[in-house]
C-alpha cells in the first residue's frame, strides 16, 4: 500500500516569509529610507575631518535678532501644539457585577418556567427550546428574582429592586479597587436601555452616595447594547473640557420588566439570550492616573445606521396581537449589522491599520474600480492592529458572523463565546466582561492594544480601540475568580434539552 505524498510546504513557507517582507518594508520605509541617507552624511563628515568641519562653523554668522525670533517661533509653535492637543484620557479600572447563586437559571429550570406560564402555547415552549439549544449560553446564566415566579411579577418595585442591586453592588466594588470617594466623583452616567423610570437612574446613584451637588449627570436610554461605548464616548468629550476631573460610567440593562409572555417568536429571542449584568468604570483624564490606570482610550468610532428604514426596524420595542410588549428582532437583523460593521471599519481601518495593509487595500479597492468588478474586495487584517479583541455577546450568531467576516482565529473571540456561556447576553456591560475574561487568563500585556465592537438598536455599530498602559496582574476576585480555571469550555453546536 503506497503512502500519499507529504504536501509540499515550501511554497506556502516562501509566500510567508514575503509576506513578512512586504510589512516589514511598507511599515519601516521612512526608517529604511533614512539609514542611507544618515550614512552618506557621517562618511562626508569622517571625509572633511575636524578642522574643516570646525572652519565651516566659524563661517556661519548668527544675528541676535533671528536667533530670538527662531527661538520665539519654536516655543509658539510648541506651545500651540501642546494646547490643542487632546487631553489623554485613561481608564483608570472597572468593576462587573457577579449575579448570586440564587438567580441561576439552569436550562431546566427556564425549560420548566416556559411550560408552566406558556401551557396553552406548546410551539412557542418548543421554538423557545430550539433557540436555547444552540443560543450558546450555559447553565449558570442569571436572571433577576422577579423572573424567577410563576408567573413572573415585572412590577415597578421589583425592577427597582434589581436596579439597585446590579448597579450599587458594581460601584462598591469599583470604589473599593480605586479608592474613589463618592463626594470625589465629577461626572456620572448612566446607560439602561428599557428601564427608565423617573426618578432617573443617575438620580438613583446620586441619591444612594450622597453624591454633590454641583456633579455632571447624564442618563442614556433606548439606545441598545451599544450604549455602553456610547457613554465611554460622552466621558471623553466631558473630560476635554473640563481639565483635572474624573467619570464614573454605570453601564446596565434591568430584565425585570422586560421579559416577554406573549407568543410572538420574534419576541420570545430577547427571553432566551439576555441575563442580568452590570459594569461599572472609572475614567480620568488626570495625569496623576497615568500610572495607576489600566488603559489609555486611542480611538472610538461610532456609525449610526438610522436613516435606513429596515435598520431602524431591526430591533424595535412594540405590542404584539394581544397587547404584550416586547421587542422584535428581525429576521435581516445579521445582514443589517453586516453593512453597520462595514461602515465602521471604514473608518476606524486608516486610524489603526498598518501602511502595508492599508496599501494592499487601496490597491484592491483601485483594481475592483478600474480593471474588473468582480474581483475579491481585500479584507484587511486586523490581528495586525490588536491583540485582543473583545466583540459584543449578543448571541452565537453575532460572534460566528464577526470571527468569519474579519478572519479571526477562536482565539481570538474566545472572551467573547465564553462570556456568552457564562454569563448571557448583559446587553451593554458584555464588553466589560470579556475584557475581565482576558485579565484573568493573565493575557493582558503593557502596550497590548484592544479593539471593542457593540451592535446596538437604531442601528448602531460603536468601537473603542485601548491600549493597554501596564501589564495586569491576575486578578483574585471579580465575576470569573471562581470559574476562570474552567474555561474556555467545548460549547457544542446543538445542546439537546
Amino acid at each position: 500500500m503506497s503512502q500519499a505524498p507529504m504536501p509540499d510546504f515550501s511554497s506556502s513557507v516562501k509566500l510567508k516569509y514575503v509576506k513578512l517582507g512586504y510589512q516589514y518594508l511598507v511599515n519601516h520605509f521612512l526608517s529604511l529610507l533614512l539609514i542611507p541617507v544618515m550614512a552618506i552624511i557621517a562618511v562626508e563628515l569622517l571625509r572633511m575631518g575636524p578642522e574643516e568641519i570646525l572652519t565651516v562653523w566659524n563661517s556661519l554668522h548668527f544675528d541676535l535678532v533671528h536667533v530670538l525670533c527662531s527661538c520665539f517661533f519654536v516655543i509658539f509653535i510648541s506651545t500651540v501644539y501642546f494646547m490643542s492637543k487632546p487631553r489623554t484620557v485613561y481608564l483608570v479600572d472597572y468593576s462587573c457585577y457577579k449575579p448570586p447563586v440564587t438567580c441561576r437559571v439552569p436550562f431546566a429550570t427556564f425549560m420548566e418556567h416556559s411550560r408552566l406560564i406558556l401551557k396553552d402555547k406548546p410551539k412557542s415552549v418548543e421554538f423557545q427550546m430550539r433557540i436555547l439549544e444552540r443560543s450558546g449560553l450555559g447553565e449558570e446564566t442569571c436572571l433577576p428574582p422577579a423572573i424567577h415566579y410563576i408567573p413572573p411579577t415585572p412590577t415597578m418595585d421589583e425592577a427597582r429592586s434589581e436596579a439597585q442591586m446590579v448597579i450599587f453592588t458594581a460601584m462598591d466594588d469599583l470604589f473599593n479597587k480605586t479608592g474613589l470617594l463618592p463626594k470625589d466623583i465629577d461626572i456620572l452616567i448612566v446607560n439602561c436601555s428599557l428601564f427608565s423610570p423617573t426618578p432617573s437612574l443617575s438620580a438613583m446613584v446620586i441619591n444612594k452616595y450622597k453624591l454633590r451637588s454641583n456633579i455632571k449627570s447624564f442618563n442614556l436610554s433606548g439606545m441598545g447594547c451599544s450604549a455602553g461605548l456610547i457613554s465611554v464616548d460622552l466621558a471623553r468629550d466631558l473630560l476635554q473640557v473640563h481639565p483635572n476631573s474624573n467619570a464614573v460610567i454605570v453601564s446596565t440593562e434591568i430584565i425585570t420588566p422586560n421579559y416577554y409572555k406573549g407568543n410572538e417568536r420574534a419576541m420570545l429571542l430577547p427571553n432566551c439570550l439576555f441575563r442580568m449584568g452590570s459594569a461599572a468604570i472609572l475614567m480620568s483624564n488626570r495625569r496623576s492616573d497615568r500610572w495607576r490606570a489600566k488603559y489609555k482610550l486611542c480611538h472610538l468610532v461610532r456609525t449610526h445606521r438610522g436613516a435606513d428604514d429596515k435598520s431602524y426596524y431591526c430591533v424595535y420595542e412594540q405590542e404584539d396581537k394581544e397587547g404584550k410588549i416586547g421587542i422584535n428582532l428581525s429576521k435581516d437583523l445579521m445582514a443589517i449589522a453586516g453593512e453597520a460593521l462595514k461602515a465602521n471599519i471604514t473608518t476606524i481601518g486608516p486610524l489603526v491599520l498598518p501602511a502595508s495593509e492599508q496599501l494592499l487595500f487601496l490597491l484592491s479597492l483601485i483594481g475592483r474600480k478600474i480593471f474588473n468588478l468582480k474581483w475579491k474586495p481585500y479584507i484587511p487584517d486586523f490581528k495586525l492592529a490588536f491583540e485582543h479583541f473583545c466583540i459584543h455577546a449578543g448571541g452565537r450568531a453575532v460572534i460566528d458572523e464577526l470571527q468569519k467576516n474579519l478572519q479571526l482565529s477562536g482565539e481570538h473571540v474566545e472572551a467573547s463565546r465564553m462570556t456568552l456561556h457564562r454569563f448571557g447576553n448583559t446587553s451593554s456591560s458584555s464588553l466589560w466582561y470579556e475584557l475581565c475574561y482576558i485579565e484573568s487568563k493573565g493575557r493582558m500585556r503593557r502596550g497590548d492594544r484592544v479593539w471593542q465592537i457593540a451592535f446596538g438598536s437604531g442601528f448602531k455599530c460603536n468601537s473603542a480601540v485601548w491600549k493597554c498602559n501596564r501589564t495586569i496582574k491576575t486578578p483574585k476576585d471579580g465575576p470569573w475568580s471562581d470559574c476562570i480555571d474552567r474555561y474556555p469550555v467545548f460549547i457544542p453546536e446543538v445542546v439537546k434539552l
